[in-house]
């Protein structure tokens, strides 16, 4: 199989994945779906010819900010009787979905490295870009984006928190007709 098929292969993995991160009903379920969906797309930015932006994608999306979702899930107000509901849900059947796709793009990604030329070959079709070049790209030209990206991901996280918190509940006057 060569390198167009496994990125077919790949990006297709990208779709279902992300169409199932919308479809769950399961805030956990819909985060496993995501980090296949993000694992799918670093291994299209490798076959891209892209190195670099897919271990930054490894590292910051499906590390970093997946871990910023998760506490965004414990935020939420969950309680015995949904412990209860989710265990019950929390079957084998679960993740068969997660796992097979995530052993398809292991599968890729073993096939790629096995049959990529020794790494220490002087013909090099990736021109590689080093961590300095992305950091004077995203803090020069591209300063307003990143600032507008962190505010829009702060901004997600606020409104998480306030939608998830618990209302005050007031006390219910009852008032008695006195003559």
């Amino acid at each position: 199989m060569n390198s167009l098929g496994l990125f077919y292969v790949s990006a297709s993995i990208a779709l279902l994945a992300s169409f199932c991160v919308i479809t769950q009903k399961n805030a956990v379920h819909a985060l496993l779906y995501l980090i296949v969906s993000l694992l799918a797309l670093a291994l299209c930015f490798y076959l891209l010819g892209a190195p670099f932006a897919a271990a930054l994608q490894i590292i910051v999306y499906a590390g970093a900010i997946m871990v910023l979702f998760v506490f965004a899930v414990m935020m939420f107000n969950i309680n015995q009787q949904d412990i209860e509901r989710e265990s019950q849900w929390l079957s084998w059947q679960s993740w068969l979905g997660p796992s097979l796709l995530v052993t398809v793009l292991l599968v890729e990604v073993l096939f790629i490295l096995q049959s990529q030329p020794a790494w220490t070959s002087t013909e090099s079709q990736v021109t590689l870009i080093d961590a300095k070049a992305v950091g004077s790209l995203l803090f020069g030209p591209y300063l307003l984006a990143v600032e507008i990206a962190s505010f829009l991901l702060l901004a997600g996280l606020v409104g998480g928190y306030h939608l998830a918190k618990a209302l005050p509940h007031k006390p219910v006057n009852k008032e008695v007709n006195q003559p």
